[in-house]
């Protein structure tokens, strides 16, 4: 009874956890679209963990809305920089922090498949990794708009909100502790994210051969 009674002194309550943790996903999600070095992928997964294992209603809905929402907002945020950064005559900081981050050859092929397919690519660069400064590029340089960039980009952010959470909850429903599931949805996602890559380097090896 004395190690149960210290235990629920020392864990937070899921109201406590929930007080803080919807804020902290909420701007960490937001700084890792401006600034893509946050794994936010591995955020919302492990967020949708510890939702899993909550007893409070809607609690996973509310993961979703927090991504989602912080994601589209950070998307729009960095577009409406980096559309500033065209119309300057020097550009911008973020601009030229997107042009790093998306490499000749990405880039070109973001053009193409934006050309052949329009805002259907912008759901799917969320959804590969690296994929959504070059697509977000190629908009730029194809002048579109914010309102179309945000038409396209809200359901491209709902799609990797849901992807991420499936994660989390995949990885919940294996563990019974909260943390062994986060560990599983990290690793998960890491598989992945890595996976593209693997296969690309995959496939231009035997292409050489």
């Amino acid at each position: 009874m004395t190690v149960l009674a210290v235990t629920a002194t020392v864990l937070p309550t899921e109201s406590t956890q929930q007080a803080i943790g919807y804020p902290s996903l909420f701007l960490l999600v937001l700084i890792g679209a401006l600034v893509p070095v946050v794994p936010t992928g591995a955020l919302v997964s492990s967020a949708a963990v510890v939702a899993f294992h909550q007893t409070a209603p809607f609690s996973l809905a509310l993961v979703f809305v927090t991504a989602s929402t912080a994601a589209f907002l950070g998307d729009a945020t960095l577009y409406w920089l980096g559309r500033r950064g065209m119309r300057s005559k020097n550009g911008s900081r973020w601009l030229e922090a997107i042009r790093s981050r998306a490499p000749e050859d990405r880039l070109a092929q973001a053009q193409r498949k934006l050309a052949d397919h329009d805002v259907a690519v912008l759901v799917l660069s969320r959804l590969v990794p690296a994929g959504r400064l070059p697509v977000m590029l190629a908009c730029l340089l194809a002048k579109w708009p914010m309102r179309r960039f945000a038409r396209g980009n809200l359901p491209a952010c709902l799609a990797w909100a849901v992807t991420y959470q499936l994660i989390g909850i995949l990885g919940g429903s294996l563990f019974d502790e909260p943390w062994q599931g986060v560990v599983a949805a990290i690793v998960l996602t890491v598989l992945v994210s890595a996976a593209p890559t693997v296969w690309r380097r995959l496939r231009g090896a035997g292409g050489a051969h």
